[in-house]
């Protein structure tokens, strides 16, 4: 799949489910849940050492969905190579790392690290990564990301830890391209993940028509004006 047909599916749907469990078999769970629920960009966490055999077995076995999974807290270009050659459509990080961006740049597959200062977040949109991982996002408030945005209005930005159901439309409105939720989306049974991937994804959608009817509105006002 090419780089720039992921990356515009990451902003369309603009929100990525973190799978982060201890063994195959929840992982596994939890993503199908996810995706029953609607939302279909996944993130493996490499804390799972079988991590890259889930995502494999998810790009094998989606029953016709559209799906992208990808490969998270990877810490190095090694893990970044294996989870690629597994079939991860994005690699995500907590840090930036130079070496996992050059290989992700080689096989034309969108880098995401986790940035929490401008300067990181400049550095790592040097190295040509598309998204910056805000992370983590509990520790700033929704308005930072517009603030980053006013001087630097081409990055962009997806902030994760600490999103929910109550505050994610803020993330959204105040700029972030996506959002990447994990432990508020995936604790509970198979049908509460589903449940709650519908009530996210509603979420996200009726965030993102708000931005775009403001971006309209104040269009408008400076035409008038």
């Amino acid at each position: 799949m090419k780089k720039a047909k992921i990356l515009n599916r990451l902003s369309r749907t603009g929100i990525i489910a973190v799978v982060r469990t201890k063994n195959v078999d929840e992982a596994d769970k939890i993503s199908r849940a996810c995706m029953a629920g609607g939302i279909t960009s996944l993130e493996i966490t490499f804390t799972l050492a079988e991590a890259a055999e889930v995502i494999k077995s998810l790009k094998q076995n989606r029953d016709g969905k559209e799906l992208l999974v990808g490969a998270g807290t990877v810490l190095d270009s090694q893990t970044a190579r294996m989870a690629i050659l597994a079939g991860a459509n994005f690699i995500v990080s907590p840090a930036f790392d130079s070496e996992t961006s050059r290989v992700c740049n080689r096989y034309h597959i969108p880098y995401i690290p986790g940035c929490m200062t401008v300067t990181e977040m400049v550095k790592a949109s040097e190295a040509g990564c598309d998204i910056i991982k805000l992370f983590p996002g509990s520790a700033v408030s929704p308005r930072f990301i517009k603030d980053v945005k006013a001087p630097l209005p081409d990055i962009e930005i997806m902030p994760t830890g600490g999103i929910s159901l109550e505050n994610v439309e803020q993330w959204i409105v105040n700029g972030a391209l996506a959002v990447g939720v994990g432990g508020k989306l995936t604790s509970g049974t198979e049908s509460e993940i589903a449940d709650k991937a519908r009530q996210f994804s509603r979420a996200v959608q009726q965030a993102k028509e708000k931005l775009q009817k403001n971006k309209e509105k104040g269009a408008r006002l400076w035409q008038e004006w």
